[in-house]
């Protein structure tokens, strides 16, 4: 069973109810741990101020420990759809992205508005797409054992 490191930006409800929808996509994934999936905003150190040096340097280890801890990343990228239309990804989710290609954990990238183009290096480094509201249910199925390659054709 494959641990999974959900990177994505959780700061609009929006951006929540992505992250609802891919988790509960996940949990139902039978190649998946349900429990081994790490949501950052699960785990936001409430112990410390929120912002504070001290809250970002633990936010940064745990995050990055658990990027490296993962099977594979699955990095929402919509980050302001509803407010510009656009799939600019946040700056967090894409430091993920780049950390987790670096370590050699392969990525997956969702992206809710299909008709986006990806940055170059973005598109680079993702094993697989799933691409609008349809093609991200197939997550659900997606065997992260073999990781297929699923690319914009």
């Amino acid at each position: 069973m494959n641990k999974i490191y959900l990177a994505a930006p959780f700061f609009s409800d929006h951006q929540n109810a992505r992250i609802k929808e891919v988790l509960e996509l996940l949990k139902a994934n039978k190649t998946v741990d349900s429990d081994g999936i790490f949501v950052p905003m699960e785990h936001q150190h409430d112990d410390l101020e929120f912002g504070s040096f001290k809250w970002q340097v633990a936010t940064f280890a745990s995050d990055m420990r658990q990027v490296r801890r993962a099977d594979a990343v699955v990095a929402i990228l919509d980050y302001r759809l509803e407010e510009t239309k656009e799939n600019e990804p946040d700056s967090g989710t894409v430091f993920e992205i780049g950390a987790a290609f670096e370590h050699g954990t392969p990525v997956i990238v969702v992206q809710y508005n299909e008709d986006q183009e990806i940055n170059l290096m973005v598109a680079q480094s993702y094993t697989a797409l799933f691409s609008g509201k349809d093609d991200i249910q197939k997550l659900k199925d997606y065997d992260f054992n073999d990781l297929e390659q699923k690319v914009r054709r």
